[in-house]
């Protein structure tokens, strides 16, 4: 055995890592070697139809904006967040980003897979939201009443020690979860937040330069390490998954390093400590997408956008599945529960990121665009997120994956 080193740990900590290691895991389903997956590349015309019509029916201009958090705090064409944050005196537009770091790590955090049943009813609206848009509508409400602010005077930010002390029963409330309403991974979720809490308190030089320990902090770490005002999107990245990794519950760690949301595959093989190790950081993509909004409202440029990777969730693999391009060996897995770590959804979600790549050019070349006027972060918006949720619906009544997962609340 190859003994491990930080830099092999640091190396899968990177959007590179995430791609390569996925189209390894593609090259082998194209050579019909996985254990649980058939690829059928033929049938990728017909995912691209279905995300063309995604595209022209939402966004006929093809101005499509990023796959964002901020994206789910709309609803009936009203940004609620935008009409807050518009309506504070911020001292500086870097006080406004830190606000938005804090927003969007704690809401993203919050938003694996809520379950078909839970609704969280909107007061403005009166409507009964589920899914990532419920998750984020209640996230935001939460946030804008100082639910994480540990200073009455100032409710839109998130400290450190408020969140460490985060209680299930305060995380129930603001979710309006019950028995008859019940939410996926509530425990879960809010030991999530205690333990961001309490690694951000303890990093003050990272989380605390410019203010308190907070999540937002990060921004000002970030601003730090960019060169003449730029910031590469996979840089974001890699300072998140360094700085926050330690927060994952009971996953794999290489030289003491936590790798986050990375799993084992005895298919993928190379010559170092890292050999059977698939990154795919699905939630810290999302987030890092998420990050790139408020680091440009706080003066910094963002570059490489398309460096990062298309999201290993169930959305964008249920659509590859649902019509076609992935299917299951055994037919009845379908009907099986699957846990995260399982050499299926292992694989499930590895196929997802490559064909995502593949699915770009095929897209980009159909609407005579290229990577940077059609950027993945712009294609999973349009897109790909929203083929895969229609096409659940079209398949199952709650709209559910076609593959079961068994969700602790801190992958999906």
């Amino acid at each position: 055995m190859v003994a491990a080193t930080e830099r092999d740990a640091l190396a899968l900590l990177s959007a590179q890592a995430v791609r390569e290691r996925a189209h390894m895991m593609l090259d082998i389903g194209l050579r019909d070697g996985l254990t649980h997956f058939r690829v059928d590349l033929n049938r990728m015309d017909a995912a691209a139809a279905a995300v063309l019509a995604t595209i022209h029916k939402n966004y006929p201009s093809l101005q499509i904006p990023f796959h964002a958090r901020w994206r789910h705090f709309a609803i009936d064409g009203e940004d609620r967040w935008a009409r807050i944050a518009d309506g504070v005196k911020w001292p500086d537009p870097a006080a406004r980003a830190r606000a938005e770091f804090d927003l969007a790590i704690v809401s993203v955090l919050l938003d694996a897979g809520a379950g078909a049943p839970w609704r969280y009813r909107d007061s403005a609206s009166g409507k009964a939201i589920g899914r990532s848009e419920g998750l984020a509508i209640a996230s935001l409400d939460m946030f804008a009443s100082g639910a994480f602010s540990g200073d009455a005077r100032d409710p839109y930010r998130v400290d450190a020690e408020k969140l460490a002390q985060f209680s299930v029963a305060a995380l129930e409330r603001g979710f309006q979860a019950s028995t008859e309403n019940p939410l996926v991974g509530l425990e879960g979720r809010a030991d999530l937040l205690r333990r961001l809490g309490a690694l951000v308190a303890g990093r003050r030089q990272i989380f605390g330069s410019s203010d308190t320990p907070r999540p937002g902090g990060l921004f000002d770490h970030i601003a730090a390490r960019a060169h003449n005002g730029a910031i590469a999107a996979p840089v974001t990245l890699h300072e998140g998954l360094l700085q926050l990794g330690a927060i994952w519950p009971s996953r794999l760690t290489l030289a003491d390093i936590p790798l986050g949301d990375c799993w084992k595959h005895p298919a993928i093989k190379t010559d170092d400590a890292t050999s059977g190790l698939v990154p795919l950081h699905k939630l810290s993509q999302w987030l890092s997408y998420s990050l790139i909004e408020p680091m440009q409202r706080g003066g910094l440029t963002v570059t490489d956008i398309d460096g990062l990777t298309g999201l290993a969730e169930y959305r964008n693999g249920g659509l590859f599945v649902d019509l076609g391009v992935l299917a299951l060996r055994d037919a009845a897995d379908a009907e099986r529960l699957h846990e995260v770590d399982s050499i299926l959804v292992v694989e499930w979600r590895a196929l997802t990121v490559a064909l995502l790549d593949r699915l770009a050019d095929i897209i980009r070349a159909r609407l005579k665009r290229d990577a940077t006027s059609l950027p993945l972060a712009s294609l999973l918006e349009g897109g790909t997120w929203a083929a895969g949720r229609a096409a659940a619906y079209e398949r199952r009544a709650d709209g559910s994956p076609p593959v079961r997962i068994i969700s602790d609340g801190t992958v999906f």
